[in-house]
């Protein structure tokens, strides 16, 4: 005899009847409990509840049992036995729950009572299996949400560390009035900007796109925040001049990146602007779309300049270049996902787009924002920066 470790229960109140089943039962290995009244089934505990259940009991008791057995949980398939041959019997008995019908003396037929118990465990083992991964799948969710959430957490207080880092917005420096937005695309963003004084006579101004999304370019510009504060430091202890010259900014970029090595790479516009000479010197890492500069009954254009990208090469060069702010202006620094919000098919119709909304009076980032309809757009494919500088003097 093979031992098994599924349980069977009979409630039959014919003796005979029972103890012939049980011992067929107990022949093929199963564990076999016989109970003559169904009340004294009913004082079986959880632990020791039955695989499956053989009774001869009246429809409306097996359909109670069945009720009882699915409201606690317990998938127990009940065999009803009958001495009635009536399909009519067969029917109800179906009707009120019961999985299958074998006739007595069950073990008369032993080949559709071996059939009908192959069936029932089959149909046990996969359910049990169906519990089991259901289990596993719900606590894979349960982990996967409170995972998320404490992602969510970490990125929400991340972005609202990001969002400190900013300068102020509408800013009145040295007669320029400086103003910003930065949208991310996800919690976090990989764009960045400032804007500062570095004298009376000089403002500084950059706008930077670090490569990728998400937490590692985030950090990257919590670098560049942290290396800007660190280089007006130096120019006020007078031990560093770096942050005077765009192609020596990028070059400090370009080295701490380097020595991250989180393989992360920027694009970066930096000018800087002086006032008594009315001049914008600048340099670009590879930056795109360039700045657009709008002259006050003049010409509105893009700026030329190319350059390499900050943070791939061990020693680079940028070019500096100077343009001449002989008249009042208007500034305006793009990162790249204002591109991809705009309708237009190539980038030629893009870039044709911007300088019409430039030069047709949108030189705010008020009303860029409305012209290009930012705030209607709930999920953005790219982050998006804008800075905004207008001459004021």
């Amino acid at each position: 005899m093979t031992s098994r470790t599924e349980r069977i229960l009979i409630i039959d109140a014919d003796e005979q009847a029972r103890e012939d089943l049980s011992r067929y039962l107990e022949s093929k290995g199963f564990y076999v409990t016989g109970r003559a009244k169904l009340a004294e089934a009913l004082t079986l505990s959880d632990d020791k509840l039955p695989d499956v259940i053989f009774a001869d009991l009246p429809p409306e008791t097996i359909q109670k049992v069945s009720e009882e057995l699915e409201a606690d949980g317990h998938f127990v398939p009940l065999v009803a036995c009958t001495a009635s041959e009536s399909s009519q019997d067969i029917v109800a008995a179906m009707r009120a729950g019961a999985t299958d019908v074998i006739l007595k003396p069950c073990q008369d037929d032993v080949s559709a009572l071996d059939n009908v118990i192959e069936k029932l465990f089959d149909r046990l083992r996969i359910n049990r299996l169906n519990q089991l991964y259901r289990k596993e799948l719900e606590d894979a969710n349960r982990e996967l949400r409170a995972g998320i959430s404490e992602l969510r957490a970490d990125q929400n207080a991340g972005r609202k560390v990001q969002m400190k880092m900013l300068p102020d917005r509408e800013l009145n420096i040295s007669g320029l009035r400086v103003d910003h937005m930065i949208k991310p695309s996800l919690y976090l963003s990989g764009d960045f900007l400032d804007y500062f004084k570095l004298s009376d006579d000089k403002v500084l101004v950059y706008i930077a796109d670090v490569s990728g999304h998400g937490a590692s370019s985030a950090f990257v510009t919590v670098l560049l925040k942290n290396l800007t504060n660190r280089l007006q430091r130096n120019l006020r202890r007078q031990s560093s001049s770096e942050i005077l010259h765009p192609d020596l900014f990028l070059e400090r970029i370009n080295a701490e990146l380097l020595d991250t090595g989180l393989g992360k790479h920027v694009t970066v516009f930096v000018g800087i602007i002086t006032i008594s000479e009315r001049t914008l010197d600048y340099a670009v890492g590879a930056h795109f779309p360039m700045p657009i500069i709008s002259f006050e009954g003049g010409e509105t254009r893009f700026l030329e300049g190319n350059g390499l990208p900050v943070g791939i090469f061990e020693k680079p060069e940028w070019e500096v270049y100077r343009i001449e702010l002989d008249k009042p202006f208007h500034l305006i620094l793009f990162s790249d996902g204002i591109l991809e919000v705009l309708t237009q098919k190539s980038l030629d119709e893009k870039e044709k787009t911007l300088l019409e909304l430039v030069s047709g009076g949108s030189h705010t980032i008020a009303s860029l924002s409305e012209a290009l309809g930012l705030d209607q757009i709930s999920e953005l494919p790219d982050d998006i920066a804008l800075v905004s500088v207008t001459d004021t003097f």
